[in-house]
Formats: structure tokens, sequence, C-alpha cells
């Protein structure tokens, strides 16, 4: 299967089969990714890795896609010249990173796309998911957001060998 996110009039839309969804896209919108912190969601067909999840606040997502559960000292690293550039960490961790285990509800479910991973390019862009949207669906720094039940509903239909097509 393969997941569309296009630019639509008032935003962005994802669609796996089921209909065309709401979505946020990144504060510098679908594009050829420039870099590391440019806001860019990018163009290109990504592999969907696997799914993380917040144990404490939703249950194990239903999918067919690897799962595991985040912990309070998970992270991932977004320092270009760091050994583990866009990949994942624990916590504390010297370079600069994100942590997974997030208040604001973003990262409850995260399904990892394969952009920058095989191989990694340092300075290339980090950490882009496919994760809850804000309330309002307001911009990523660079992944794509749905509301949880849209995302808990795409990854009951994910399989392994499933890809995500971003395009304008």
């Amino acid at each position: 299967m393969e997941i569309v996110v296009k630019k639509a009039a008032d935003g962005a839309m994802l669609d796996w089969g089921a209909g065309p969804r709401a979505c946020a896209v990144g504060r510098g919108g679908i594009a050829k990714k420039t870099g590391e912190g440019d806001g860019i969601t990018p163009i290109g067909i990504f592999p969907i890795r696997r799914v993380l999840y917040r144990p404490d606040r939703i249950a194990r997502p239903r999918t067919a896609l690897p799962v595991s559960a985040v912990a309070e000292d998970d992270g991932w690293c977004d320092a270009p010249n760091d050994a583990h550039y866009n990949k994942p960490v624990k916590l504390p961790y010297a370079a600069s990173h994100e942590r997974m285990w997030r208040d604001d509800r973003l990262y409850d479910a995260v399904v990892i796309l394969g952009f920058n991973d095989a191989p990694v390019i340092a300075g290339k862009g980090s950490a882009i998911f496919l994760h809850v949207a804000r309330p309002d669906y307001g911009p990523t720094e660079g992944c794509v957001a749905l509301a949880l039940p849209d995302l808990l509903e795409v990854l009951e239909k994910l399989s392994p060998g499933d890809t995500i097509r971003i395009a304008i």
C-alpha cells in the first residue's frame, strides 16, 4: 500500500484509499528538502519503517508493522555532526536531540519514515515522522501529522514494505 500526501487548497491531505484526510506538513511546506532545520516536508517516496507509541496514553496500535513502546529516556539525534545523527538515542544525550516522550501528545503515536536513513547523510534532515497533529493542524518541523483517530486507522492498514509518497 502507498499513503499519498499532497498539498490542498487549505493545507494538505493524506489518503490511503479510504478518502482524503486533513493533515499538517512542515512550516516550510512540501518541497525538496534543503537541510536540517528547514521546516520542509520532503518530496519523495519513503519506506514506512516502524511504529512507536506512548503506552501510558494509548493502547498498542493495531498494525502489521513493527511496534515498540517509547520510554521517558528515548530521544532522536538531530545533530548533523554526531555519529548517531537521524537515529534513536537514550537520554540524557550530549548532542542536539528531540525527546520522544513529549508532554504535548504529538508523539503519542509515531511512524518512523525512511527519510535519510539508508545511508544517513549528515545535514540532509532528520526525524521525519508521521505523527499526531495539533488540534488546529498547525505546521510541523517537517513531518506529516494526522488526527490521532486517522493515524490509528491508517496504521491498521499498513504492512511492512508499504510506502508514503509526498508530492506537490
